[in-house]
């Protein structure tokens, strides 16, 4: 049995009058895939952000392997091996694909002015073990024919392969995904999905993903969580999900096919 990585528990946060976590509790078991589900203002991307340091809690607590992170600030987060993406791909437009990657490790030496000036032989060598590295990444999930296209230049799905990218720069331990399938078209979401399940099975990466598209989830994510008003309504798998009266009616509909 996998062990638990991450633990949610009594998580809530309002805005104004208004509960967007109402006493939320999840455990993402390691070298999972968990997909969360929910309709609009259920508090998904409010449980993202408040996991991966956007947002501060008023109640509750965030423990990562046992160790209460509420409250860390995202690059802290980051040195910790937690990772997020988002629905809208954030990518240095005018920079090469391949740039965008070399820039994602951090404490280069290069960033220090001075290091750069006296110690350029040691800077140019650490700039190509990082180059080589972009180059295994971008190979593995086989968009190394774009590495030395502009990142603004890429089509919507080809930029959400790009963030999967730099997740790989730092050997992520656990990745949240913002809407991965939104905005790209089937042949490059298929891409998608079968990067996230190499990433998973061959790397050994965690994932945890918000996604509206049912079938995508259904594919990749086991267990399921369903958010209703803040709070787990249900967790399952995808069959489990399909056949749940109450999930049916806060959410997916009656016109869902079982």
């Amino acid at each position: 049995m996998s062990e638990t990585i991450l633990s949610v528990r009594n998580l809530t946060k309002r805005f104004g009058g208004l509960v967007a976590l109402n006493n939320c509790n999840i455990d993402i078991e390691e070298n999972s895939i968990t997909g969360i589900i929910g309709p609009n203002g259920s508090g998904k991307s409010t449980l993202f952000n408040v996991i991966t340091g956007h947002l501060k809690p008023e109640e509750g607590s965030v423990f990562y392997n046992d160790n209460d992170i509420t409250g860390l600030e995202s690059y802290e987060l980051f040195s910790l091996g937690m990772l997020r993406t988002f629905q809208i791909a954030h990518e240095f437009t005018n920079m090469s694909v391949v740039e965008n990657l070399m820039v994602v490790p951090g404490n280069q030496n290069g960033e220090s002015l001075l290091y750069s000036l006296l110690n350029r032989k040691k800077i140019n060598e650490e700039d190509k073990i990082i180059r080589n590295k972009a180059f295994e990444v971008l190979e593995f999930l086989k968009i190394d024919h774009l590495k030395n296209e502009l990142a603004g230049n890429l089509s919507g799905g080809q930029k959400k392969l790009l963030e999967l990218a730099r997740t790989m720069m730092v050997d992520a331990k656990i990745v949240f995904l913002d809407e991965v399938g939104a905005g790209v078209n089937k042949t490059l979401l298929n891409d998608i999905a079968d990067s996230i399940q190499r990433l998973n099975k061959e790397k050994g990466y965690t994932f945890c993903m918000i996604e509206h598209d049912f079938e995508l989830i259904s594919k990749l994510c086991d267990p399921i969580i369903v958010l209703a008003e803040g709070s787990v309504l249900f967790k399952g798998t995808s069959n489990e999900i399909r056949n749940n009266e109450e999930v049916i009616e806060s959410y997916l509909g009656r016109g869902v096919k079982k």
